[in-house]
C-alpha cells in the first residue's frame, strides 16, 4: 500500500552504526527508483556507478547502456565495496529489479513482492501492515500533540477511523493539530463531511482520505504561502529538488525559501533531505498525484513560470557542474519547456549544439536520445529533418560522447554530412574558435550513405522483435506498447494490429506455414493468434515468469512451439494440445533464446547461467552443453564473479554449426564436436543484443548496443559493413527466408529493412593499411590496395577513384614525379606501371616472401624493397641490375635512404644497419636493442638516428659511433614510433600504452609527457598502440596515430585536438610538408583525407 511507512522503516533499519559496522562495513548506499522508463533507470544506474566510483579508478566515463551500467556496478560493489548494502526504495518492476541483480546485498520497498521473483538468491520478506491499527493510529496523534494517549479527546478515535489506517494522512492532520491544538472537532467534521470533493480522476493509488487530509493541510496554510505549495506541482516523483531550483522559481534567497520550505515540511506536506550544506526537497508521490489533479488547469502556467525565471537567471549551455541546481536544469528543462507547451524554445535548446555538449559532458548521451524520442511529435513540427540529423549525431557518437576526456563536439560535428544542421552549427562555431587560435579538421573525402531500403514505425514504444513470415511477404512485430503488428514487407503497409497482452510483448515468430504468430509477454503468458484474421486461437500460461522467447519448427508437418522464459525453464507446445507437451529442466537462470535446428531434431537454448545448451526435440532430453562463460575467464577474475549471459544463437542451414552472441563476442562452434571453429570481437564498449545466419551461411548480421548493425563474413571473420540509422538500442536483427533483406528493430520505435546486396556492395569496397601518398600543391593522390586485390589511384581533392589493375598486393609506392607505381606481393614479385597508360612494363622476382616496403630513390631510376626474406633488394629497373643487401638474420621492419647512395635498415634481431646501395657493402653495423628493433627515424641533418624496441626502451645514436648518445628509459609499454623534429633538437616517442613522450635530443631529458595514463578498463589513453609520430616544420605542434588521431602543443605536452575515426588501429599517418592536410586509413578499411581548416 502506498503511504504505509515503507522508506521510513526502510531507512530506520540503518540508523544503528554498531550494527552497519558489524554488518555492512562497506557502506550503505540508498537509491530511490520509482517507476522508471529505460532512459531514466540508466541514468539512476550512471548516478550510482559515479557515486562508487567517486575516483574514477574504475572508468572514466559513464556506462552507455542498461547492460554496461549493470556490470560496472557488480565489479564496482564486488571490489569497491565489499560487504556494502545497496537499498532500493518504491521498485515497480521486476526488470527494474534485475538491473540492480548483482550478488550484493540488497534491502527494497514494494508495492508487490513478486518483483522480487526476477531475481535469485535467497529472499526474506518483512511484511509492511497496509494501514495503522487503531491504537497505533492514536500513538501517533499523541506524539505530535505531545499528550498522552489516554488523555486525547474522544474525537481522536473518530479521526483515526476516517484516515484508514494510512500514516502518510494521519501525520497531515498531526501536523495541523500540532498546530492548532483546539481544532480536534473541526478537523473531524472537515474530514467526514467531505466538503472537498474528491478531485483525483486517475491517479496511482485509490485513496480518498489522502484528499480530504491534503486539502484540509493545503487550506490550512498561511494565505501568503500557498501559491507557494501549488507551485511544486511541476515537480515529478521520485525527484530530488535542490533550494537553489526554488530560488529561481520564486527569485528568493536561499534562506526565504528554507523558511517557505520548512513550513511545508512542519506539515507532513513536503520532505527533506540534507546533501552536503544544502537541502533537497521532495513530495511523496501521493502528494504528486494529488497536486497534479487539484492544479491541473494551471499546470501549463506554472511550467511556464520555471521556464521564465531559469532564462532570467541563466543560459542553457552557460550551467557549470559545480552549481547546486544544474543537474535539475539538464535532467529536467526539456520536460518543463514541454509541458508549458514552449515548443519553440523546447526546439531552439535541443537543436542547439551548445545544449548537447553541455548535457552529454554531465550526464551521457542516453538521456538526450531518450529526450528526442519523447518529444519528437513536438520537435518533428519544427523541422522533422533538423530533429533527425541530431538524433542520428547523438546516436552514431554516443559512444565517445559518454567518455572522458570529453571529446570535442564541434570537431565531431564536422563529420555529419554536410547538409546537417549539426554540421552547419559546427562549421559556424569552429570558424570562430579557429580565429582565437583553436585547430580544427575537416573531413574531405567523407562519404556518408543511408542503406536502409525501408523504414516504418509500426509502435508507439521500443520495438522489441520483429521477423518475416516464411514466404518474406508480411513482418510482425512487438514491444513494449503491448501489441503485435503485421505489416506488408515491401511497402510497410499496416495489415493487422493487435492488442496482445497485458504487459510488453518480448517476441514473436511466423508458423512455417504461416497460419500462426506467437506471442510471449512479461505477463508470462504464450498467445497463437490467426495471422491473417488476428483471431486468438490459444493462451498458455504455464510460465511462472516472464517468457523472453518463443520460436517454431521448421516444418508443419508435427508444428510445435519453444519458449523460454525467466524462470529457468523451456517449454515445448504442441498447438493440437491445451497444455504444455515437455517441460525442459536444466538452466540455471533466465533462458533468453531458443532455436530449432533446420531440421527439426534439435532445439538450442541460451541462457544468462552462461551456456548453450541443445536439447533432443523427441525426447526432451538435454543432449549436449557448451560453457560459453569459459571464454570470457581471465586470472585477473575469478569464475564466481564472473557474469556472462549468452544472449542468442542462429544455426547454419545444415545445422553442422551454431553461431552464439555473449558480451561483446560471437562465437562459432561445431554443433557435432562442440568445438570453438571462430571467434569474433565485435568492440571494447559495445554489447552484442543479437545475431542471425543469413540462408547461405556465410553472412551474419549482429546488433550492437552502440545503436549500429554490422555485417560479418563468417568464413574470414570480417566486417563486411557497418549499418546504421537507427537512434536507440537495437534488439532484433533477422535476414529474410531467401537472405536478399534483413530487418532490424530497435528502442527508436522503427523497424528498417536493409538490402543485403547493397549494403554490402556500398560498403565491400575497403582499402588496406599499406598506402602511399603524393601531396602536390594543393592535390592529394593516394595509392591504395582494397580488398578486392585492385589497385586504387584516389584524387583526395576531386574523389575519384582509378582502377588501375588487380594486384595481389602487399605494399605499394609512387616514383618522385608519379609517373610510376610500384607494387609488392605476398610471393615476393615486384612491379612497375606507368600511370599514363596503366600498363605493367616491368617486373621482378628477386624476393622469396612477402614484399613489405618499397621506395623509389630521388632520380626515380632505383627501387628498393625489404621482404619477410630477411633481405633487401635493390634494383636499377631500367638496367634491370639487382643488389641485394644480406646480413640481418631476421625479416627486415623498414629502411630509409640516406644521403651519398647510403641506406639505413633496422630489423626483429635487434640491429640498425647502413648499407652502400651501390656496393652493397655492410658498412655499420648498430645492435641497438635485446628485442625487435620497431622503428627508426633520421635527424634532419642526417647525423644522428634515433631507435624504438619492445625493451620499452628508446635511444638516440651518432651514425659516428656504435654505442648510443643516450637511453631514454621510462616508458611502460613497447616503444612503437620515434621521429625527429625538423631542427632536430626534439624527438617524440610513443609506446602502446598509448603514451607518447618528448624528448631533448642534445641531453636526453624528458620534457613533456603528452598522455598521461588513465585507463579504462584496459583500453589506454591513446585508444590503443601509438603507432606513427610527425613533427610540424616549426616544431611547435605533434601530430600522433594510434586508436585515432591527435595533435598535441610540443611546447607545452598538452593536447590540441583530436578525430575520432570510425575504425581504430591506425598504421601511419601521412602529413604534407606544410602541415595542413593529413592521410590515413583505418581497421574498417575507410580513408581519412583531413585537412586543417582555416
Amino acid at each position: 500500500m502506498a503511504g504505509c511507512g515503507k522508506s521510513v522503516l526502510a531507512a530506520e533499519t540503518v540508523r544503528d552504526y554498531d550494527f552497519l559496522q558489524r554488518c555492512f562495513s562497506g557502506g550503505v548506499h540508498w537509491v530511490s527508483v520509482g517507476k522508471q522508463d529505460k532512459a531514466g533507470l540508466l541514468m539512476k544506474l550512471q548516478n550510482l556507478c559515479t557515486r562508487l566510483d567517486g575516483d574514477e579508478s574504475f572508468s572514466q566515463r559513464l556506462p552507455l547502456n542498461i547492460e554496461e551500467a549493470k556490470d560496472r556496478l557488480r565489479l564496482l560493489m564486488l571490489r569497491k565495496h565489499p560487504r556494502s548494502l545497496l537499498i532500493l526504495d518504491d521498485v515497480w518492476d521486476p526488470w527494474v529489479l534485475k538491473a540492480f541483480d548483482n550478488q550484493c546485498q540488497i534491502l527494497l520497498t514494494t508495492r508487490d513482492k513478486s518483483v522480487t521473483d526476477s531475481v535469485m538468491g535467497p529472499k526474506y520478506v518483512v511484511s509492511v501492515e497496509s494501514c495503522l491499527g487503531k491504537e497505533k493510529g492514536l500513538e501517533i496523534l499523541s506524539l505530535f500533540v505531545n499528550m498522552k494517549k489516554a488523555d486525547l479527546p474522544e474525537q481522536a478515535h473518530s479521526i483515526i477511523k476516517e484516515c484508514k489506517g494510512s500514516p502518510l494522512v494521519v501525520s497531515l492532520i498531526g501536523a495541523l493539530l500540532r498546530d492548532f491544538p483546539n481544532r480536534w472537532e473541526y478537523y473531524l467534521r472537515q474530514l467526514q463531511n467531505k466538503q472537498f470533493k474528491r478531485i483525483r480522476k486517475s491517479s496511482s493509488y485509490d485513496y480518498e482520505a489522502l484528499d480530504e487530509a491534503m486539502s484540509i493541510s493545503v487550506e490550512m496554510l498561511r494565505e501568503d504561502i500557498k501559491d507557494y505549495y501549488t507551485d511544486l506541482s511541476i515537480f515529478q516523483k521520485d525527484v530530488k529538488v535542490p533550494t537553489k531550483v526554488l530560488c529561481v522559481l520564486w527569485d528568493m534567497e536561499t534562506e526565504e525559501v528554507e523558511d517557505i520550505l520548512q513550513e511545508f515540511v512542519n506539515k507532513s506536506l513536503l520532505f527533506c533531505d540534507r546533501n552536503g550544506k544544502s537541502f533537497c526537497y521532495h513530495l511523496h508521490d501521493l502528494q504528486v498525484d494529488f497536486l497534479t489533479e487539484k492544479n491541473r488547469s494551471q499546470l501549463q502556467d506554472l511550467h511556464k513560470k520555471i521556464i521564465t525565471q531559469f532564462q532570467r537567471y541563466y543560459q542553457p549551455h552557460t550551467l557549470s557542474s559545480d552549481q547546486e541546481d544544474c543537474m535539475y536544469w539538464y535532467s529536467f528543462l526539456a520536460y518543463h519547456m514541454a509541458s508549458a507547451n514552449m515548443h519553440k524554445e523546447l526546439c531552439a535548446l535541443m537543436f542547439s549544439l551548445d545544449w548537447i555538449k553541455a548535457k552529454t559532458e554531465l550526464v551521457g548521451p542516453a538521456h538526450l536520445i531518450h529526450e528526442f524520442v519523447e518529444y519528437r511529435h513536438i520537435l518533428d513540427e519544427k523541422d522533422c529533418a533538423v530533429c533527425e540529423n541530431f538524433q542520428e549525431f547523438l546516436s552514431l557518437n554516443g559512444h565517445l560522447l559518454g567518455r572522458q576526456p570529453f571529446p570535442n563536439i564541434v570537431q565531431l560535428g564536422l563529420c555529419e554530412p554536410e547538409t546537417s544542421e549539426v554540421y552547419r552549427q559546427a562549421k559556424l562555431q569552429a570558424k570562430q574558435e579557429v580565429d582565437n587560435g583553436r585547430l580544427y579538421l575537416e573531413w574531405i573525402n567523407k562519404n556518408i550513405k543511408h542503406l536502409s531500403r525501408l523504414v516504418v514505425r509500426p509502435h508507439t514504444d521500443a520495438v522489441y522483435h520483429a521477423c518475416f513470415s516464411a514466404n518474406g511477404q508480411r513482418i510482425a512485430s512487438c514491444g513494449a506498447d503491448k501489441t503485435l503488428q503485421v505489416f506488408k514487407a515491401d511497402t510497410g503497409e499496416k495489415l493487422l494490429e493487435i492488442k496482445a497482452h497485458e504487459d510488453e510483448v518480448l517476441c514473436c515468430a511466423f508458423s512455417t506455414d504461416d497460419k500462426f504468430i506467437a506471442t510471449c509477454s512479461v505477463d508470462k503468458k504464450v498467445k497463437i493468434w490467426n495471422s491473417m484474421t488476428g483471431e486468438l486461437v490459444h493462451t498458455y500460461d504455464e510460465h511462472s515468469e516472464q517468457i523472453n522467447c518463443c520460436h517454431f519448427t521448421n516444418t508443419s508437418h508435427h508444428l510445435l512451439l519453444a519458449t523460454g522464459a525467466s524462470d529457468c525453464l523451456l517449454k515445448l507446445w504442441d498447438l493440437n494440445e491445451k497444455a504444455c507437451r515437455n517441460t525442459l529442466f536444466g538452466h540455471t537462470n533466465s533462458v533468453n533464446h531458443c532455436r530449432f535446428s533446420p531440421d527439426d531434431k534439435l532445439l538450442a537454448s541460451c541462457s544468462a547461467d552462461g551456456t548453450l545448451k541443445f536439447w533432443d526435440v523427441q525426447s526432451a532430453n538435454e543432449k549436449k552443453s557448451i560453457n560459453v562463460k569459459q571464454f570470457f575467464l581471465s586470472s585477473e577474475e575469478p569464475q564466481e564473479d564472473l557474469e556472462v549471459i549468452v544472449k542468442c544463437c542462429s544455426w547454419s542451414s545444415d545445422a553442422s554449426r551454431i553461431m552464439v552472441a555473449a558480451k561483446n563476442k560471437v562465437f562459432l562452434f561445431d554443433v557435432h564436436t562442440s568445438s570453438l571453429l571462430a571467434e569474433i570481437h565485435t568492440g571494447h564498449h559495445s554489447t552484442i543484443q543479437y545475431c542471425d545466419f543469413s540462408p547461405c551461411d556465410i553472412l551474419a548480421v549482429v546488433a550492437l548496443s552502440h545503436y549500429c548493425v554490422e555485417l560479418w563474413n563468417m568464413d574470414s571473420c570480417l566486417k563486411v559493413a557497418d549499418c546504421r540509422g537507427h537512434l536507440s538500442w537495437v534488439h532484433c536483427v533477422m535476414f529474410s527466408p531467401d537472405g536478399s533483406s534483413f530487418l532490424t528493430s530497435s528502442d527508436d520505435q522503427t523497424i528498417r529493412l536493409w538490402e543485403t546486396k547493397k549494403v554490402c556492395e556500398n560498403s565491400v569496397i575497403l582499402l588496406k593499411q599499406e598506402i602511399d601518398v603524393a601531396f602536390q600543391e594543393n592535390e592529394v593522390m593516394v595509392l591504395a590496395v582494397d580488398n578486392t586485390r585492385r589497385l586504387q589511384f584516389i584524387n583526395g581533392k576531386t574523389g575519384q577513384i582509378d582502377y588501375l589493375t588487380e594486384a595481389q598486393a602487399s605494399c605499394c609506392c609512387f616514383s618522385p614525379h608519379l609517373q610510376l607505381v610500384a607494387f609488392g606481393g605476398n610471393d615476393g614479385d615486384i612491379q612497375i606501371l606507368e600511370l599514363l597508360n596503366n600498363r605493367i612494363f616491368q617486373s621482378s622476382t628477386g624476393h622469396k616472401n612477402t614484399v613489405r616496403h618499397l621506395q623509389f630513390t630521388a632520380d626515380g631510376k632505383t627501387l628498393i624493397s625489404s621482404s619477410d626474406d630477411s633481405t633487401i633488394q635493390v634494383w636499377n629497373w631500367q638496367s634491370e641490375e639487382y643488389v641485394f643487401l644480406q646480413a640481418h638474420q631476421e625479416t627486415v621492419k623498414d629502411f630509409r635512404l640516406l644521403k651519398n647512395s647510403r641506406l639505413l635498415s633496422w630489423s626483429f634481431d635487434g640491429t640498425a644497419k647502413v648499407w652502400n646501395i651501390t656496393t652493397g657493402r655492410l658498412e655499420k653495423n648498430f645492435v641497438c636493442h635485446q628485442h625487435t628493433v620497431l622503428s627508426c627515424d633520421i635527424s634532419s641533418d642526417a647525423t644522428k638516428f634515433s631507435s624504438t624496441s619492445a625493451d620499452k626502451t628508446a635511444k638516440i645514436w651518432s651514425f659516428e659511433c656504435l654505442s648510443p648518445l643516450h637511453e631514454l628509459r621510462g616508458h611502460k609499454g613497447c616503444v612503437r614510433c620515434s621521429v625527429f623534429s625538423v631542427d632536430s633538437t626534439l624527438l617524440a616517442t610513443g609506446d602502446d600504452n598509448g603514451e607518447i613522450r618528448i624528448w631533448n635530443v642534445s641531453n636526453g631529458e624528458l620534457l613533456h609527457l603528452c598522455a598521461p595514463i588513465p585507463v579504462e578498463e584496459g583500453a589506454a589513453t591513446h585508444g590503443g598502440w601509438v603507432t606513427d609520430l610527425c613533427f610540424s616544420p616549426d616544431s611547435k605542434m605533434l601530430v600522433s596515430a594510434g586508436g585515432y588521431l591527435k595533435w598535441w602543443n610540443a611546447v607545452t605536452g598538452e593536447s590540441s585536438q583530436t578525430f575520432y575515426t570510425n575504425g581504430t588501429n591506425l598504421r601511419k599517418i601521412h602529413v604534407s610538408p606544410d602541415f595542413k592536410t593529413y592521410v590515413t586509413v583505418d581497421n574498417l578499411g575507410i580513408l581519412y583525407i583531413l585537412r586543417i581548416l582555416e
